[in-house]
């Protein structure tokens, strides 16, 4: 146990020290809401978005997310339903990380709508604790640990977020590093995963919305292909509004499949493999006890125009990392 313990003390400090770089360009501030188990987060005082940790979610995720001029780009269901939004995949909220194979057990499709008799074959991320706030740095550092239906725990997970916003941006870093607490912790190819935002119904492919990536495929020829960075483009009120999920060079898998709908999941996922293309490699990834694997993507959300390339490079620099 003390050896587990300094194990993940090393890790928080190397996350930590990997996020120091990064400088804000706004003033960013939290206000944490115990009672509610949720912590609100500000740029210069205007509501970004929530870090939600309700062990009925089975995970935690950010919802909702705002653009810079107040928009919503997060699908409401299943928290608050909005009129005309389509009530699918009770597991697609806001945005989250999970996966769909982790030793057999399906953490990304797990919901309220899993009846109890199938309850096993999913496994659930609960909320440990909060591990850093600080608003300097525009960081919200958490704890958690990925178990199934009894309560074995195989992975547990330090997640850094680094929340920054000026002008018409508004963006997000997170880190994820997973430890594992098995023996033996496989996570295996699977198109359920990694990283997933489910968007609102006026960034669906039916009503404005657009997927294009790096290699300039647009629409559904996004999906199943391996891309640096995805964007996705939509009109509100007159306005265009646009979002990346950029992957990170150091990831496992890099560039990560990705798994873009039309219907409005938007994901990107580094052990997609041989879901997505059954000549690729296995995408495989095999932990013992006590060893991790990191996972670090950036989303950016900007108003009025379209992300071009050269701001992703610009705005989701790997230098900073």
């Amino acid at each position: 146990m003390k050896r587990e313990v300094k194990s993940f003390v090393i890790i928080i400090l190397l996350a930590l020290s990997s996020f120091a770089a990064y400088a804000q360009h706004s003033d960013i501030s939290f206000v944490e809401l115990p009672d509610e188990q949720a912590v609100e987060v500000y740029v210069n005082d205007q509501l970004f978005t929530i870090f939600l940790y309700s062990d009925t979610l089975r995970k935690q995720i950010l919802y909702p997310l705002y653009t810079a001029s107040g928009k919503t780009i997060t699908r409401g269901y299943p928290i608050d339903t909005q009129p005309d939004e389509k009530t699918d995949h009770p597991h697609q909220a806001g945005l989250w990380f999970t996966f769909g194979d982790v030793n057999g057990l399906d953490f990304w499709n797990n919901s309220f709508r899993i009846s109890e008799a199938d309850r096993c074959k999913y496994g659930t991320v609960s909320f440990l604790y909060i591990n850093r706030i600080d608003p300097d740095y525009g960081e919200l550092a958490v704890e958690a640990t990925w178990k199934d239906c009894h309560g074995n725990e195989l992975l547990h997970e330090h997640t850094t977020y680094v929340f920054d916003g000026a002008e018409a941006w508004r963006s997000i870093r997170r880190e994820t590093i997973l430890t594992a607490l098995q023996d033996t912790v496989v996570l295996d190819d699977n198109k359920e995963g990694l990283l997933g935002l489910r968007v609102s119904r006026w960034l669906e492919e039916d009503v404005s919305g657009l997927y294009t990536n790096h290699l300039g495929d647009k629409g559904a020829d996004v999906w199943g292909k391996r891309s640096h960075w995805v964007s996705l483009s939509g009109m509100k009120d007159g306005e265009l509004v646009s979002i990346a999920i950029v992957d990170h060079p150091d990831n496992p898998n890099y560039p990560a499949w990705a798994h873009a709908r039309g219907y409005g999941l938007f994901a990107i996922n580094n052990l997609g493999g041989t879901a997505f293309d059954e000549m690729a490699e296995k995408a495989r990834i095999t932990l013992t006890k006590d060893s991790s694997i990191s996972f670090r993507h950036t989303i950016l959300i900007k108003d009025g125009n379209s992300i071009t390339p050269e701001e992703i490079a610009d705005k989701a620099c790997p230098c900073l990392w």
